[in-house]
């Protein structure tokens, strides 16, 4: 984000999932001011989406904290994203922590989901952290652009996966561990160009109360 004075150019992507290395500024993924206490010591943390953006961010923080990282993205799409990300990690992480991991997947269905989390407990023994943030989001200048296809796709990628990712994760999670939820400031206030993503992104912050509530009592 800019600061002060500073301007950055415009970016435009045509298609989805956006790509990270094209920007130009690259975007800042860190705090230079950032002092890390080992507060993850010990940790593996499941990132979804961690090749760009947010999912970068707390990928490269975790590493920082001491956690062994996977993360997920879309094959053929963000590889160069990924690799980016898998270097960053690497040079990121603690003398204790096992090397990171990148797991390409489509997690809008059930069994690709089952299949990364058995990837990872498989390489890492466990799951302490679940981030749940791989999302997709199409601009519509009205809902009659929406068709069925792309409501499916928008709601697999950002809701289903987060049911699948859960449900899958939780058999090998033990007493305080902990699940996160990626949302949106539009699931609060919309957004006329983005219906399909902002109802996801409402159905997100829903389905965190909920499971927040049935882990508590189950």
């Amino acid at each position: 984000m800019a600061s002060g004075n500073q301007q950055f150019p415009p970016q435009k992507q045509e298609a989805q999932p956006g790509k990270e290395h094209v920007m130009e500024p690259t975007p800042q993924f860190t705090s230079h001011d950032y002092k890390p206490s080992n507060k993850l010591r010990g940790k593996v943390a499941l990132v979804t989406g961690g090749d760009s953006g947010i999912g970068r961010a707390v990928a490269h923080c975790y590493a920082l904290e001491g956690a062994t990282v996977a993360f997920t993205y879309v094959k053929s799409q963000e590889e160069k994203d990924a690799q980016e990300t898998l270097e960053i990690l690497r040079e990121a992480k603690t003398s204790d922590a096992k090397d990171p991991m990148a797991i390409s997947a489509d997690l809008g269905f059930d069994e690709n989901c089952k299949r990364v989390v058995d990837e990872v407990v498989n390489a890492y023994g466990k799951i302490d952290i679940l981030v749940n943030n791989a999302a997709v989001q199409y601009k519509a200048g009205s809902v009659e652009e929406i068709d069925e296809e792309r409501l499916e796709r928008v709601f697999r990628t950002n809701i289903f996966s987060h049911f699948f990712m859960t449900r899958h994760s939780l058999r090998h999670m033990n007493e305080g561990s902990a699940i996160i939820n990626t949302t949106s400031v539009v699931a609060y206030k919309g957004n006329p160009k983005l219906l399909d993503y902002a109802a996801t992104k409402g159905a997100i912050v829903a389905f965190t109360r909920g499971q927040r509530a049935c882990i508590a009592t189950c």
